[in-house]
């Protein structure tokens, strides 16, 4: 038994990570047509380009598993029905439930590959892939930092320690030196609003002015720094959602809500981390309907080719709940699990007439 539950187990594993090869040349291919766009800005080059494609492979293999396992699920389950070898399975007495049980252990194996790969891998590549593309964009003079990033302006560094919006940054520190390179000034800013003209307003200001006789102390209005980040060049530098690990997500969005700014991006981004190994799981259920369902009598072609129609259609309609959940301002929790309940509800009623 143990041979025939590994027979099926491989083959299933085998044509998932086929289809999940496949899909990823075809979206990386496209990745770097989208980042041709940005050739030539900076010291931004063509090679800057195809190494931002490659570390953002993780997230993109991450994003096509739930289809993989779709589509490669029912091929190799459709070879084995049109080479009549389910049907001699289930004449040796082997039940349509243990072979359903077999692709569900399969597919837990997919979950769990799923999760390591959301925490443990695409945090630190997706870092490193926008790091990378922001030195090329910006030189030396910018480096990311977690959810914000150092700058040099003038004789200054300055730290954002978050962008709460393209336009908002929250928690300032600005290090100004003089011509020998001894620091003159300490300035730390609750927030800094950024006008369309280069320029930065800064609010809740504390100045420690270095002197030779101490540290004299004083709180300005405001600040403005001048010739500045753009809005649009600072949007370059805010690392996406995804990009964060679990604890770097949940004290991101507590110290937004505190701010009584937006978190629900981050929120999806979160509760996501735990729908996307939930829906590989349920595409793997999800393919057994198509070969034990109501499709059970038709060519393997047309299984397929409805197979693939039904995976593309599901991996839209993925991104289009989750926009549409931002635009509405749905519940992040639901919004990120409307899809695993579709999908695992619609495999569960075909299946419930045959298993």
């Amino acid at each position: 038994m143990k041979t025939i539950d590994l027979y099926i187990g491989s083959s299933f594993i085998k044509w998932v990570f086929l289809l999940l090869a496949i899909l990823a040349v075809l979206f990386s291919f496209i990745e770097l047509l989208t980042q041709l766009d940005d050739v030539g800005k900076g010291a931004y080059g063509l090679d800057n380009a195809v190494i931002f494609m490659a570390l953002t492979l993780p997230k993109r293999l991450l994003d096509l598993m739930p289809v993989s396992t779709l589509i490669g699920g029912i091929i190799a389950l459709g070879q084995m029905a049109d080479q009549r070898e389910l049907l001699a399975m289930q004449a040796a007495g082997i039940s349509v439930l243990r072979i359903s049980a077999v692709v569900f252990v399969t597919g837990m194996l997919l979950v769990l590959a799923s999760g390591l790969t959301t925490e443990m891998v695409v945090p630190e590549m997706e870092q490193r892939a926008h790091n990378s593309r922001s030195r090329a964009l910006f030189g030396t003079g910018v480096t990311l930092s977690g959810n914000g990033f150092w700058a040099r302006w003038n004789k200054s560094y300055i730290h954002v320690d978050k962008m709460l919006s393209e336009k908002i940054a929250a928690d300032l520190e600005i290090f100004q030196f003089d011509a020998a390179g001894r620091l003159q000034m300490f300035t730390t800013a609750q927030s800094a609003a950024i006008q369309d003209n280069h320029q930065w307003i800064l609010q809740g200001i504390t100045q420690k002015i270095i002197t030779k006789t101490g540290i004299n102390i004083r709180h300005p209005a405001f600040l403005t720094l001048d010739s500045f980040l753009k809005a649009d060049q600072v949007n370059l530098l805010i690392m996406p959602p995804y990009s964060l690990s679990t604890p770097d997500l949940i004290l991101y969005i507590k110290a937004l809500r505190e701010l009584g700014q937006n978190s629900d991006q981050y929120a999806l981004a979160l509760w996501r981390k735990i729908s996307i190994p939930l829906t590989t799981g349920a595409m793997a259920m999800l393919s057994l309907s198509f070969i034990f369902g109501s499709t059970r009598n038709i060519s393997a072609g047309r299984r397929m080719t409805i197979g693939t129609l039904v995976g593309v259609l599901l991996y839209f309609a993925d991104h289009l709940i989750m926009n549409l959940g931002l635009l509405f301002n749905l519940n992040p929790f639901f919004t990120a699990m409307i899809p695993v309940l579709l999908i695992s509800g619609g495999a569960f009623w075909r299946l419930r007439r045959v298993v």
